[in-house]
């Protein structure tokens, strides 16, 4: 009996993940990169401020050595309040492999400006103090213009990653915010290709299978890469885009005005619909990946649990006598976790 005949043959509704390199540059010695570009990359007037930047790192190891879904680091110059350098922040990629240029020199990300008033995090801290707060790093990579120096580390992460042979799946991508950004990054890699001309696009097939993105957003004019997703959806029949607001009235299928809706209330309408767009929830093809606020994550697992739908978490003993909804958001976080069919980067 040869050694194949002892092996377990593979489950395939499970994802076969590349290898991904991991900290080619760690942390504690970042290299020096420049930035190419930066550009604002939202739909409309907002009280929030998000850019696209776009890193060069041609020249150092880090050149060519990212895939879609993966993070990197980035140091900021200065010093904090106790004199040592700032400590690395992890920001997603929002690249395909090849990077922005094909080649892997040139990877983007999708930083946000933290702007808040001072609020008590501990005791002691003044509660008169509602001064402005800036956020440290992703105001200070805003800031950079094309040519300025900035220090990167990385590649982070090697589980939120497309599969080996794309193919195989069909794809429901959930996003909150900034966390579009490794599917940008997916998309790029699934329907556009590598420009003409470079070494990837020798061996690239665009990929046939169904890709339902849904993004959720306080207003409309928060929507991030809109007018790329729109195009790409009018481009590709197997894509479709989702953009789902939850502070703004919506019109109901029967004309009238609604309230907005968060993430999990779309899908859990939609299934409502018998071949509606997220019946593909009850395909075994089917993989999940989940970036952005934490909350959506709380919210699509009790859905989902409360639909019976398996195969994407795996629920302990302690909650099995318990109605899903039911369940607390503590719970929900320590109690159910994403089996190999469903990736998650919330914060």
């Amino acid at each position: 009996m040869s050694a194949a005949d002892t092996e377990p043959a593979h489950d395939p509704t499970e994802p076969i993940l590349p290898d991904a390199k991991m900290h080619v540059a760690m942390p504690n010695a970042p290299v020096a990169a420049r930035i190419h570009g930066s550009r604002l990359c939202m739909k409309g007037k907002s009280a929030s401020f998000i850019r696209h930047v776009e890193i060069d790192v041609s020249g150092t190891p880090l050149e060519g050595s990212f895939r879609a879904g993966q993070s990197f680091g980035v140091v900021a110059d200065g010093t904090d309040a106790a004199g040592k350098p700032h400590k690395v922040r992890l920001y997603s990629l929002a690249s395909p492999s090849w990077g922005e240029d094909g080649h892997g020199r040139v990877i983007a990300t999708t930083p946000k400006r933290v702007i808040a008033e001072r609020e008590p995090q501990k005791a002691g801290d003044d509660p008169s103090d509602h001064a402005l707060f800036l956020g440290v790093c992703s105001n200070w990579l805003c800031d950079r213009k094309a040519g300025d120096a900035v220090q990167v580390s990385g590649p982070n992460g090697k589980r939120f990653l497309l599969p080996e042979d794309p193919s195989k799946h069909d794809y429901l991508f959930l996003a909150t915010g900034t966390g579009i950004a490794p599917f940008r990054g997916f998309l790029m890699e699934l329907l556009v290709g590598p420009p003409a001309g470079t070494p990837a696009a020798a061996h690239w097939r665009r990929c046939e299978s169904r890709i339902e993105l849904v993004m959720g957003s306080p207003y409309s004019t928060d929507l991030l890469y809109d007018d790329f997703l729109t195009d790409l959806a009018k481009r590709h029949a197997n894509f479709r885009y989702h953009p789902v607001i939850s502070r703004e009235m919506r019109l109901g299928g029967d004309g009238t005005q609604r309230k907005g809706e968060y993430v999990h209330h779309f899908i859990d309408r939609q299934l409502e619909q018998m071949g509606g767009p997220l019946d593909l929830l009850h395909s075994p093809r089917t993989l999940v990946y989940m970036c952005g606020l934490a909350g959506m994550q709380v919210g699509v697992f009790q859905m989902l649990a409360r639909r019976g739908i398996d195969g994407f978490t795996k629920v302990a003993d302690e909650l099995s006598g318990k109605p899903p909804a039911e369940w607390t958001t503590d719970e929900i976080k320590r109690r159910v976790r994403p089996t190999h069919r469903c990736m998650l980067e919330v914060y």
